[in-house]
């Protein structure tokens, strides 16, 4: 839930965000182009992206690639998370370095995966340049169009410098030129998401017939049936691992219906989700 949201736009698009949220929240990030730096003023998150959950505490940032799908922030502690956002889009990038991109934003001469986030450890500049934002959120009457500018090309500078530059160059320069994704990375991106067959079929290039041919030489089965498949065992191993409520574990395995989701559970395993907690749960 968002206790108290407050932004700034630049050129039409929402720029820098200071956002406190409190408890239990979670935010799944929309699949667009463009990136985003958030900083934990208060607090902390949890991170969950394709692979893992990284927790990041306060004075902490992860910057993130939105051209790839899968990217959430959560909480369940009782204490609220104040978040500063500052948010890279190419268009605009391209339009405030009208004569040549600094070479944070320019394409590594070795690209070895596509890597889509980075957590930032504490970074004295960097808490310093958020304490300068949050100047400008109490004295709003300050801010015009310079000097969002500015605070732009000065993150692009602080990001430049640290230990962490090389990875952020390279979730950078994907938004000037997407990585292609192999069928399968497609795949396995989506797959605890609500999108359909017809939709991971376009998101491949291929027809839907051509899409399911495909899938069948790669996985043995149908993408209906292997993708549920895939839900039902994330979702068996969080009951053990969690002690989120059933129907919120249904809901991040991609399930929109827990009528549907128990039904389904059963067939698979013999036993109700909440038995199965019960038996299997040391």
């Amino acid at each position: 839930m968002i206790n108290d949201y407050k932004k700034y736009d630049l050129f039409g698009k929402t720029l820098i965000q200071k956002i406190v949220l409190k408890s239990p929240f979670k935010f799944d990030f929309p699949v667009t182009e463009q990136a985003c730096f958030l900083y934990v003023f208060e607090g902390d998150f949890q991170y969950q992206g394709m692979e893992k959950e990284i927790n990041i505490p306060t004075n902490y940032s992860l910057f993130l690639n939105c051209i790839h799908s899968g990217n959430q922030i959560h909480n369940s502690a009782p204490k609220n998370c104040e978040i500063v956002i500052v948010t890279f889009y190419p268009d605009i990038l391209k339009k405030i370095y009208d004569r040549e991109l600094p070479v944070l934003l320019q394409s590594p001469k070795n690209i070895i995966s596509n890597k889509s986030s980075e957590i930032i450890n504490n970074d004295f500049l960097i808490e310093k340049y958020i304490e300068g934002l949050l100047f400008y959120f109490k004295n709003p009457s300050l801010v015009n169009e310079d000097i969002l500018i500015l605070k732009l090309k000065e993150i692009i500078l602080l990001l430049s410098q640290t230990h962490n530059s090389e990875s952020i160059q390279l979730i950078l320069s994907q938004l000037f030129s997407p990585a292609a994704y192999t069928f399968k990375q497609i795949i396995e991106a989506h797959l605890f998401s609500s999108i359909t067959t017809e939709e991971l079929a376009s998101q491949s290039n291929l027809s839907l017939s051509s899409f399911k041919r495909e899938f069948a030489k790669l996985y043995n089965d149908t993408p209906a049936n292997y993708i549920k498949n895939k839900k039902l065992e994330k979702a068996a191993e969080l009951l053990l691992v969690s002690d989120e409520r059933i129907t919120e574990i249904a809901f991040d395995c991609g399930f929109n219906d827990l009528a549907n989701f128990t039904k389904s559970f059963t067939n698979k395993y013999h036993t109700s989700p909440t038995n199965y907690r019960l038996n299997n749960k040391k």
